[in-house]
């Protein structure tokens, strides 16, 4: 390693750190693997590893019945908490930089509010709150806005309401607490991508006669989001990771049906445990991917002058300020909004 590979936060090691590096490596990598052969030596022993424990899993029916149901949940519960986190970043993000204190500052308690709670706690919530409560609320003036909401509303995300007790399926209390703790956090990184634009950009566009309409939707908002894709994807690995908390409240999913289902009826939990990381390690290894891909495509764009979000230390992505400034005046002029 050379002095030019040296960075502001790790020295290049010199040749006797190099060394000092390589034996500590081995001997990490000799401990780690002697910890794998004393578990698997272990499990062995008990026979966790014999052939007719993993049978079940080159068995169709297992897959048809049990694997893929489960994973089609799972991703059926991703999807839809991703689109609705999205949308609820998008607006509370964009309401957090409003101008006008009594939109901007309940935004900032509401997402404040979800990004503290724990993730879990909002599912118990939603699971076990409304059957609690609602017989209460059936009672009292808002009864009726109750069956009103549910039945207009609710009623996509499997909720029911029968004589006033209100039902939650496990479906709609996991998509709650993932809605509800994702796009707080997908709301902070919007507010984020757009503050990370430079000022000189909105006050140049300010001076061609845009509004403030035409300016974020014209000048901030599409460099934001240049900057804010690999962030936004690497929180949505995370939001398909947290869909395995509804193993909690008997969600079928891919946990349930690999971890519980097949284990019970085969006794194979260590295989079924295996065979279930895999697939969600395959699963979050495809999204990481796309989120490095995306944070090297921003760091190479030249169509954004806002710094990247993201965990990594590579340098912002450079701009041409006169091109995006003459770009952002023509499109203001072509749409009316000088």
């Amino acid at each position: 390693m050379s002095r030019r590979e040296a960075t502001v936060l790790f020295d290049a090691p010199g040749p006797r750190a190099r060394l000092r590096h390589n034996i500590l490596t081995a001997v990490a990598v000799a401990v780690l693997l002697g910890i794998a052969y004393l578990v698997y030596a272990r499990l062995n022993e008990r026979g966790q590893f014999a052939g007719e424990l993993w049978k079940p899993f080159v068995e169709p029916q297992v897959w048809q019945n049990l694997i893929l149901p489960g994973l089609k949940n799972t991703l059926g519960a991703a999807a839809v908490a991703s689109v609705l986190a999205l949308l609820f970043g998008v607006v509370f993000g964009l309401a957090r930089l409003s101008d006008h204190w009594w939109i901007r500052i309940p935004a900032g308690l509401v997402v404040e509010f979800f990004r503290a709670m724990p993730l879990l706690i909002l599912i118990f919530l939603a699971f076990f709150v409304p059957p609690a409560i609602s017989p209460i609320i059936a009672d009292s003036p808002f009864g009726n806005a109750q069956r009103i909401i549910v039945e207009n509303v609710l009623f996509v995300f499997g909720v029911e309401i029968n004589a006033g007790n209100v039902t939650v399926p496990a479906f709609a209390a996991l998509v709650f607490g993932l809605v509800m703790y994702n796009g707080s956090v997908l709301a902070e990184v919007v507010r984020a991508g757009v503050l990370a634009v430079p000022r000189g950009q909105s006050e140049a566009a300010y001076a061609l006669g845009l509004r403030k309409n035409g300016v974020m939707r014209l000048v901030l908002l599409p460099q934001a989001v240049t900057a804010m894709l690999p962030a936004v994807v690497s929180q949505l690995v995370v939001l398909l990771k947290d869909t395995a908390l509804g193993f909690i409240i008997a969600f079928q999913d891919l946990l349930s049906a690999g971890f519980r289902i097949v284990p019970a009826n085969y006794h194979n939990l260590v295989p079924a445990a295996i065979i279930v990381s895999i697939i969600y390690i395959g699963m979050n290894l495809a999204l990481s991917r796309l989120a490095t891909w995306l944070e090297g495509r921003s760091r190479r764009s030249r169509k954004s002058a806002a710094t990247t979000l993201s965990t990594g230390t590579g340098a912002p992505a450079a701009a041409g300020m006169g091109q995006q400034l003459s770009t952002a005046g023509a499109t203001g002029t072509a749409t009316g909004e000088d």
